[in-house]
């Protein structure tokens, strides 16, 4: 069996995470007892959600442990298969974690899915045709429900979520506004992502500056908001939003320090009658297929072009986490492992 290249949670941060939380490790794969399957990883995904994870703190899971693996979607091929369900060569996605190779017992549901690479890249089973894609699926659909017309913004624009939020809002006949940081960002999100205005919040970089900037775009007020990052952006995003405005609350990037994020305007909640809704996309699996089907089509036909940023070995994932926190990434962050 391979050895086999891992990054563990080292320590728990103290405020913001460093590098050295993290640890990496060579250990031996264990051979496969019966049911099980041998993944070799190609890519591991990086998402905003892990660093909520690391502190010890009550949350919507159970927080990452201490001295193992850090955990993450990834995708791979199958090398070694002692389960009928999967032969050798299969390409899957899973939740093998930040590692080289994953055993993966192939009895348990929804541990492992095979994917067809035919028409879409392996790598955006990660992505726009995965758990982000499907998050952003869910939010417009289920939570903003827009109607044609409607004006929606959501922040973070150029990222996994962001991306796909675009182009379902888009063939909804939205009209679509995104919040991203840097003139190169909001010129990709306008030109390839088709938004039709995206604003820099490091241009725009306190509420009063943000709140101009989005009553421009928005001449019709917001009637859904999909919220990736929190803080003054969402403060300044409530003060546009119209009578009964719906907001997605998924991410609140802002905050993932442990430091507190106080509301300005709480009472906007009341006086505009919104309707606001956190969701967790894994709690919701009944929709995944409705949801990736839709997406896998505007991949395929060219509608939505989601942009990755791939860092190159397992050693590269820490750092390139911690960029993704810090905003460094355009579009969806990966780390090819082969």
């Amino acid at each position: 069996m391979p050895r086999n290249q891992q990054i563990h949670l080292d320590n728990r941060p103290q405020g913001e995470a460093v590098a050295s939380n993290f640890k990496l490790v060579t250990t031996d794969t264990p051979a496969l007892a019966d049911g099980q399957v041998l993944v070799r990883n190609h890519y591991l995904s990086l998402d905003p959600y892990m660093r909520g994870r690391m502190n010890d703190a009550k949350s919507y899971a159970q927080p990452q442990p201490v001295g193992e693996v850090m955990q993450g979607g990834t995708v791979g091929e199958v090398v070694e298969s002692r389960s009928p369900k999967f032969a050798v060569g299969d390409k899957v996605v899973g939740f093998g974690g930040w590692q080289e190779y994953s055993v993966v017992d192939a009895s348990q549901p929804g541990s492992l899915k095979k994917v067809d690479t035919t028409h879409v890249p392996l790598s955006y089973y990660l992505g726009a045709v995965g758990m982000p894609g499907v998050t952003a699926w869910y939010g417009l659909v289920k939570i903003i429900a827009p109607k044609e017309g409607d004006t929606v913004v959501v922040s973070a624009a150029t990222g996994a979520v962001g991306s796909a939020f675009a182009a379902l809002a888009k063939a909804r006949g939205c009209r679509v506004v995104g919040i991203a940081g840097g003139p190169e960002k909001c010129k990709y999100a306008v030109d390839e992502l088709h938004f039709d205005a995206c604003i820099d919040y490091k241009e725009h970089s306190d509420g009063k500056a943000m709140g101009k900037a989005l009553k421009d775009a928005c001449p019709k007020g917001i009637d859904g908001y999909f919220e990736n990052v929190g803080g003054w952006i969402m403060d300044a995003v409530m003060l546009r939003m119209n009578a009964f405005g719906r907001i997605a609350l998924c991410g609140m990037i802002a905050g993932y320090d442990g430091a507190p994020l106080p509301m300005a305007h709480p009472a906007l909640i009341l006086v505009s009658r919104l309707k606001i809704e956190g969701f967790i996309v894994s709690e919701h699996m009944e929709v995944w297929p409705e949801a990736l089907t839709e997406l896998g089509t505007l991949v395929a036909t060219g509608k939505l072009r989601p942009r990755e940023s791939v860092a190159e070995g397992i050693a590269a994932a820490p750092e390139a986490f911690l960029g993704l926190l810090k905003g460094k990434n355009f579009g969806k962050q990966l780390v090819k492992l082969i």
